[in-house]
């Protein structure tokens, strides 16, 4: 088995980046996404602060990913929050992100229409997401 990753960290994301960008069905599910946003952990567990995952994601490409040093590095599209557990859930496969969405366990500033015309392009994000080995500080 491959090291862990800790989750919310710079190099979990770019990982994440780099899996998305390797990935032909979210190349495929993506192809019309035009959007960076902010993936926002809030603290649980071993995690003290919040975190700021920043992903620029462009027809289908990830051409950026980093955890900004603070939440005015940039000032994406999206942002979309939630504590450690739902992320965990999410990235488990346990929670789907629009359920999760639309239950309001995650939370997000953002144009939700453009979200749901692009559930696809979401579905294949947290599938990415899945192949990362993952330590999460609630472990």
């Amino acid at each position: 088995m491959s090291e862990r990753i800790p989750f919310a960290t710079d190099a979990w994301v770019k990982r994440l980046c780099e899996e998305l960008n390797k990935s032909e069905r979210y190349r495929e599910a993506a192809k019309k996404w035009e959007g960076d946003l902010y993936f926002i952990i809030e603290p649980e567990g071993r995690l003290t602060e919040k975190v700021f995952m920043y992903m620029d994601l462009w027809h289908g490409e990830c051409r950026q990913a980093f955890v900004a040093e603070d939440e005015n590095a940039v000032s994406p599209a999206f942002r979309m929050w939630a504590p450690v557990s739902i992320w965990k859930r999410i990235i488990d496969g346990k929670l789907d992100p629009m359920q999760a969405l639309l239950t309001r366990q995650l939370k997000m500033k953002g144009n939700m229409a453009k979200i749901m015309r692009n559930v696809k392009a979401a579905q294949e994000l947290v599938r990415c997401a899945t192949m990362i080995p993952t330590e999460f500080p609630i472990d």
